[in-house]
Order: structure tokens, then C-alpha cells, then sequence
């Protein structure tokens, strides 16, 4: 593929994220703002082109399908990828013109490779514009059909349907390919819910208050980081399953908190505002400037509660000795399959060689945390996955070789309907949100009582 990008066009900025996500090991929420930079994208522009590349990440194995019928021959990476995001444009957005998809397409095929590279571009789209796509129908064993009519890979659908049943694998796989909700916390010490909406307002946004979570408001109609009220630290955005662990950590002023995988910040903040501005939140993490994020986001946000350190959480006794903190929130490393959602490029990089490593990973950090857990104190471990083996899974191997620690109820806000059941689960499907993982531990003397 020729380098001859062509400046302020969403479609040529669009192939080249995309041709870099999948030939280059590069991530599109990271490439995103730095190609709008360099194309010169115009502010209008923006959200298209976010739509085009996620889209087609997300919808990429149902595009696939829908152009093999249609390619005859080996095409060149860069050439399968324009012709996905072309027809990702004609299939699922309605206001495109379908010529102006096929011209746009033709265009860059010329500029990027030569006239007969646009001429095999314009004839696949054209036979698409003739007989239309073909019906998932054709496809007979039922994982792979959810497999293409979702853009899941097999082996995580069969995953899934053996975790969860085939209907709930397909509704999350569905929820996976839908566009992530918009939402901030309030920072509850520097204003109410209320207020924070009236100021959304004012800039022109529409907020309105979580179902869920009090803190939490639901944002549309612009973008809330460009906002007055997150440069003032009223807000922070965060999604809605990743405000539960500070409420099931039972936080209370006062106590000495550690958040041991901290970064990049949003769980550690919202612990020092459960603080209230008396006690001490350390967050630690492995790589310094995710470390810090977490600084900046403090600093934006006000708070004088909490502490940073750049650290292995799996080696943190031997530095900070034992017993030492009331509470502990290990929000572990993980596959990451509860946010899809928002980084289509997960369902294509990940494989079912990772869980076991991870659980690895998980396991040692949570030993840690106990030595480092007060007696009486709670030990949240969290996940962004809707794995079961690293979550329920992971859980159960904690428990079993750790008799000092008991397992409690997550406590959640009330108007969360798994309050007070053992290991809480959220699936994308429940309320929009990342799919999530909880449990709560407490810490007891270690005695196993006679029977």
C-alpha cells in the first residue's frame, strides 16, 4: 500500500487505523486521536470516522462473510480492509449514499495502489449493490452462525454457550457490537449529582441520573471531557460496572485503603471520595506513567487522600509489611472481555491460551493482598471480564487455600438487584454497561471452627 494518505478524509484515516490494528498489533482507541491529528480532521468529522473504524472492527468477521462470495483471487490486506469498511458503510449507515461509498472506495484504491486494484474495488461493491448480502441461514452449526452474525470468534461464542447458555452467549455477543453508553461520576465532595447536571447542561449536553449508581450520570449530546465541569474536577469519566467496587470495599473516613492495580485511576479517586477527605488511598501500579494518570486525575479531581507508587502488587508485603491496610481492592489483570464494547479489537487478539495465565497473575496478587489485609478488613477482587475462570474460577481457587478469608456480601447500592448474592456478575446485556466481576472477602483470625 503507497503511503499517499489523503488529508481531512475520514475514509483514507479510517483504512490506515485499521490496516495498522490488524497487520500492525496497534490499538484503535490509541491510534484514533493520533491519526485525526495527522489527517486533519475537521471537528464535524470526528465522530464519523470513530464510527467507521469501530464499526467495522466490530461487525469485521460479518463483513468477511458477507465479501467472499464476491472475491475471486488473493487480495492485498490493505485491499480486504477498504473493501470491509466500504461496506460496512453501505450495510449498517443508512445516511451514505451507496455511490459515494463506491466512488470514496475508488478513489483511495487509485491513490493508494494503482487502476487495477480500483477497478477489482469498484466491481466487488457494484455486484454487492446487484444481489445484496447473504443470509446467516446458510450457515448450519449454531456456534458458527452466532460466530459470523456477531463477529465473535468460535471458540469464544462455544466458551460462552458452555459458561452461559447459547441465548445469553448471542445477547452479549449482540450488546458487544452496539455503541458503549456515556458515562462520568460525579465527584460527590465537590458538588451533587444535581448540580453536575444543571452544568452539563449549560454547556449543552443532556445528563440524566444513573438507575444504578448515585454518583453516576448518563451523558449524551457531546463529549464530556471537553467540558468545564471535568476540567474543574467536578466530574471523571468512568463506566458504571467500575463504580461497584468502591461501594462493595465498605470504604468508611478514616481508613488506610490500597488499590493495588490502580491505573489509570478512576477506582482509586472514587475510594478517596468515599474517604471524604480523611484517611489514606495508596495506588500502585507496574508501569510509572500509568501511574502518572492516575496523579494528573488526582490533582484535576482535588483530592489530598492519595498516595502513588510505581510497583509490583505481587511483591508489595515485603515493602509495605503486613497487616497493614483496612481495605484492599485488587482489580486485577484479565482478558478484558466485559469491554468489547468499547475495544472491538479484543475479540481478534485474545485466545483461550491467555486464561490460564492470567489466572496465574490473579491468584498471586490476591495471596498478597491477604498479607497485607488487616484482620477484619475486606479484600475486593474485581475483574472487566465475564470469563468464568477468572472470575468465579479464580475466586473459588482463593478461597480454597486461604481459610483465614471468608466470603461476604458485595455490598451495592440498593437499586442493584444482585445486592447480597455471593459473587456478582454483570453482563453487558444487564444495564448497558462493561460486563463486570465481584467478590468480597473478609478477613477472620484464620481459626477453622469444630464440627
Amino acid at each position: 500500500m503507497k503511503n499517499k494518505k489523503i488529508h481531512g478524509n475520514v475514509r483514507d484515516a479510517a483504512l490506515s487505523i485499521l490496516y495498522a490494528v490488524e497487520n500492525k498489533q496497534a490499538y484503535s482507541n490509541l491510534l484514533l486521536n493520533t491519526t485525526m491529528d495527522s489527517y486533519g480532521i475537521s471537528a464535524k468529522n470526528k465522530g464519523l470516522l470513530t464510527e467507521i473504524t469501530y464499526g467495522t472492527l466490530q461487525h469485521q468477521m460479518t463483513l468477511d462473510y458477507y465479501l467472499e462470495p464476491y472475491i475471486k483471487g488473493k487480495l492485498d490486506p490493505w485491499v480486504r480492509t477498504l473493501l470491509r469498511l466500504s461496506l460496512y458503510q453501505i450495510v449498517y449507515l443508512d445516511r451514505i449514499p451507496f455511490h459515494a461509498v463506491i466512488n470514496e472506495a475508488v478513489e483511495i484504491a487509485k491513490r493508494r495502489g494503482h487502476g487495477g486494484i480500483a477497478s477489482v474495488v469498484n466491481g466487488i461493491l457494484r455486484s454487492v449493490q446487484r444481489t445484496g448480502v447473504r443470509s446467516f441461514n446458510e450457515i448450519a452449526d449454531p456456534i458458527e452462525k452466532i460466530s459470523i452474525e456477531t463477529s465473535h470468534p468460535a471458540w469464544m461464542i462455544k466458551r460462552w454457550s458452555e459458561q452461559f447458555g447459547m441465548q445469553k452467549a448471542r445477547e452479549m455477543a449482540l450488546e458487544n457490537n452496539k455503541a458503549p453508553l456515556q458515562t462520568v461520576r460525579v465527584n460527590t465532595v465537590q458538588a451533587t449529582p444535581e448540580q453536575v447536571i444543571e452544568m452539563l447542561e449549560s454547556e449543552g449536553l443532556t445528563a440524566e441520573p444513573s438507575k444504578i449508581i448515585p454518583e453516576c450520570l448518563v451523558v449524551t449530546g457531546g463529549q464530556p471531557v471537553r467540558t468545564q465541569a471535568f476540567e474543574k474536577g467536578f466530574i471523571t469519566i468512568q463506566d458504571e460496572s467500575s463504580m461497584l467496587p468502591a461501594y462493595a470495599l465498605q470504604v468508611e473516613p478514616g481508613m488506610t485503603v490500597l488499590d493495588m492495580c490502580a491505573a489509570p485511576g478512576g477506582k482509586t479517586t472514587h475510594i478517596a471520595e468515599k474517604l471524604e477527605g480523611h484517611g489514606a488511598v495508596l495506588a500502585m501500579d507496574l508501569h510509572a506513567h500509568k501511574v502518572k494518570l492516575i496523579e494528573e486525575t488526582a490533582k484535576r479531581l482535588g483530592h489530598q487522600t492519595i498516595e502513588t507508587t510505581v510497583g509490583d502488587g505481587r511483591e508489595s508485603s515485603e515493602r509495605f509489611g503486613e497487616e497493614k491496610f483496612d481495605r484492599i481492592l485488587v482489580d486485577a489483570p484479565c482478558s478484558g472481555l466485559g469491554v468489547i464494547k468499547r475495544k472491538p479489537d479484543i475479540k481478534y487478539t485474545k485466545t483461550p491460551d491467555d486464561f490460564g495465565r492470567l489466572q496465574t497473575i490473579q491468584l498471586a496478587l490476591l495471596d498478597e493482598a491477604v498479607k497485607l489485609l488487616k484482620p477484619g478488613g475486606i479484600l475486593v477482587y474485581s475483574t472487566c471480564t465475564v470469563d468464568t475462570e477468572e472470575n468465579r474460577g479464580t475466586a473459588e481457587k482463593f478461597m480454597n487455600t486461604h481459610p483465614q478469608m471468608e466470603q461476604i456480601p458485595a455490598e451495592l447500592p440498593a437499586a442493584f438487584k444482585s445486592k447480597g448474592k455471593g459473587f456478582v456478575q454483570v453482563f453487558p446485556q444487564d444495564f448497558g454497561s462493561d460486563g463486570f466481576f465481584i467478590a468480597s472477602f473478609r478477613k477472620t483470625d484464620g481459626q477453622v471452627a469444630e464440627s
